[in-house]
C-alpha cells in the first residue's frame, strides 16, 4: 500500500483542503504515514499569509525534502509567482499546485506515486478524513474574496469568491451532525459575503427551496444542529449591514430555547468579526470601512439586541502610517468597545500587497512596543468581564483532559469551552476534578475564578 505523509500548515480554510486531499487518497487506497522515512512522497499543505507563515512553509519543505526526498506542494504559497516562488527555493520538488487543487494535487500524485487500485468509496466515511477532533469541525462554505484589503494578498491566491451551492454545504453539515460532531465552525475568507456571487439564487436544503445567503445559511444550520443537540459558530464575518440580521437570527435561537444557562443548542450568540484598526485615517490605507464610530454604535445595537452575544475581533497594530495618535484613537475604540475576545499582530509587509509602497512605516521595535500596550489593554477588559462570570453556571463542551492544579489540589482537569470561546483563539474553561467528564461531550459547571483570558470552574453535580 502506497504511504503519504502529509504536512498541514495556515488556517482553518487550509485545514479543510487538507481534509479534502486526504478523503481523496484514503478513497483511492493510499495511507497517511506517521513520519517521513515510512513515507513513498510527502504533500505539504503551505500557507502564504505574512513572514512568519512563508518562513514556516519554507522550512517544512525544507524539512520535508531532507528527510524524503519527494515532495509535492500545495496551498497559498503555491500560488505566489505561479509556482516559480517555491520553485526558486526548492527546485527538487515534485510539483506545486496552487490552494483549492486537490485535483492537480491528485495527478500530482498519480504521477509519482500510482494508487494501487480503482477508488473504492466504503474506504473512508461519508464526512472524509477530518483532522480536528472528532467532536468539532470546520465548514468552509466559500472560497477566496472579492475585497482588496491593501495588507492582503488573499484574492491574489485564492481567487475571487466563490460560494458553494447551498445543497452541497447543508448536505456535508448533515454527514458531520451524524458523525457525532457536536460544534460546527463556520468558515471562509469571507462568510457574510456567502451567495452574493451566485446572485443568492435559489438551491435546495433538507428538501426545501432556500436562498443562497448567509441569512438563510445560518437559520437552517441552526434548525439543524438543533436537531443533532449540537452547536454552530461563526468565524469571518466582514461587517456588511447585513450582519445585524445574524444577530437577530442568534437571538431568536437563543431565545426559543428559553434560558442562557441551560443547554443552548444551534447557532452560538458568538460573532468573529475581524475590525483591523479604528483610526479612520488607517482603515482607509488598508482599505476598510472607515467608520468606526458607527460600528461602536452597531456594536450597542447587537449587546441591545442580544446581551450574551460574544465579540471577537483581529487587530493590525504598526501599519504604515500608523502615528502615535492613531494608536491612542485604537485603544481608546477597544477601551469603549469591551470585546469580549481580541487578537492582534504587528504589521508585516507581504509580497504583492498594496501596503507594501505606502509611506511612513513603523519601525520593528515600535511596533512590538505597541502590540504589548494593545494587548496589556484588552488583558484588563477580558479579566474585568470574566470576573464578572464568577458564580454562574454554563455549559461547556469539553476538549480533553490534563493533569493540573487550581489552588493548592492537583487533580486531573477537564480543558473545555463555553459558548463564548473557538476553539485554539479564545480562551478556555478549567474543571476541577474534570475525570468524571467524557471529551467531546456536554457538561454543566459551574464558574469558581477567572485568570486574564481563561475560567476556572467546577462541575457541577447532576440534579436528582
Amino acid at each position: 500500500t502506497p504511504l503519504v505523509g502529509f504536512v498541514s500548515l495556515g488556517c482553518p480554510k487550509a485545514l479543510v483542503d487538507s481534509e479534502t486531499i486526504l478523503s481523496r487518497l484514503k478513497s483511492e487506497g493510499y495511507r497517511t504515514a506517521a513520519n517521513y522515512t515510512d513515507a513513498d512522497l510527502v504533500i505539504v499543505n503551505t500557507c502564504g499569509f505574512i513572514d512568519d507563515a512563508i518562513a514556516e512553509s519554507l522550512d517544512a519543505i525544507a524539512e520535508a525534502i531532507a528527510e524524503n526526498g519527494k515532495v509535492i506542494v500545495t496551498g497559498c504559497l503555491g500560488a505566489r509567482e505561479k509556482g516559480d516562488f517555491i520553485r526558486k527555493h526548492h527546485p527538487n520538488v515534485l510539483a506545486v499546485t496552487p490552494p483549492h487543487a486537490d485535483d492537480a494535487v491528485m495527478k500530482a500524485v498519480h504521477r509519482h506515486l500510482p494508487p494501487p487500485h480503482q477508488p473504492d468509496a466504503s474506504l473512508i466515511p461519508d464526512t472524509g478524513i477530518k483532522l480536528t477532533p472528532r467532536h468539532y469541525a470546520y465548514l468552509k462554505i466559500s472560497e477566496g474574496c472579492n475585497h482588496h484589503c491593501t495588507f492582503c494578498v488573499i484574492p491574489a491566491l485564492r481567487g475571487a469568491l466563490r460560494s458553494t451551492p447551498i445543497a452541497e454545504v447543508f448536505l456535508q453539515a448533515e454527514k458531520l451532525f451524524l458523525s457525532g460532531v457536536k460544534e460546527l465552525i463556520v468558515v471562509s475568507q469571507d462568510t457574510a459575503a456567502y451567495g452574493s456571487d451566485l446572485r443568492y439564487k435559489t438551491g435546495f436544503a433538507g428538501g426545501r427551496p432556500i436562498k443562497t445567503r448567509i441569512s438563510s445559511l445560518v437559520e437552517e444550520l441552526d434548525r439543524l444542529a438543533k436537531q443533532y443537540g449540537a452547536w454552530v459558530r461563526l468565524h469571518y464575518i466582514y461587517p456588511y449591514p447585513a450582519v445585524d440580521e445574524l444577530v437577530e437570527i442568534m437571538a431568536e435561537s437563543l431565545a426559543r430555547h428559553g434560558d442562557t444557562d441551560t443547554r443552548h443548542t444551534g447557532v452560538l450568540p458568538y460573532l468573529d468579526v475581524p475590525l483591523q484598526h479604528a483610526s479612520p485615517k488607517i482603515l482607509r490605507a488598508m482599505k476598510r470601512p472607515a467608520a468606526p464610530e458607527k460600528m461602536l454604535d452597531r456594536i450597542s445595537a447587537w449587546r441591545r439586541t442580544l446581551p450574551s452575544i460574544t465579540l471577537r475581533s483581529t487587530f493590525i497594530v504598526g501599519f504604515p502610517g500608523e502615528t502615535e495618535a492613531d494608536f491612542d484613537t485604537l485603544t481608546d475604540f477597544l477601551r469603549q468597545a469591551r470585546l469580549d475576545r481580541v487578537g492582534a499582530f504587528p504589521y508585516s509587509p507581504v509580497e504583492g500587497a498594496k501596503a507594501n509602497t505606502l509611506e511612513h512605516p513603523v519601525d520593528e521595535e515600535l511596533k512590538g512596543a505597541r502590540l504589548a500596550r494593545f494587548m496589556e489593554t484588552q488583558s484588563l477588559i477580558s479579566a474585568r468581564k470574566l470576573s464578572e462570570m464568577i458564580g454562574r453556571k454554563m455549559t461547556v463542551l469539553v476538549d480533553a483532559h490534563a493533569h493540573g492544579k487550581i489552588g493548592r489540589k492537583k487533580s486531573v482537569l477537564a480543558i473545555a469551552r463555553g459558548m463564548g470561546d473557538a476553539p485554539e483563539i479564545d480562551g478556555v474553561v478549567h474543571v476541577a476534578d474534570g475525570h468524571t467528564l467524557a471529551v467531546g461531550e456536554f457538561a454543566q459547571v459551574q464558574i469558581t475564578d477567572a485568570t486574564d483570558h481563561d475560567l476556572i470552574a467546577k462541575v457541577m453535580a447532576p440534579p436528582r
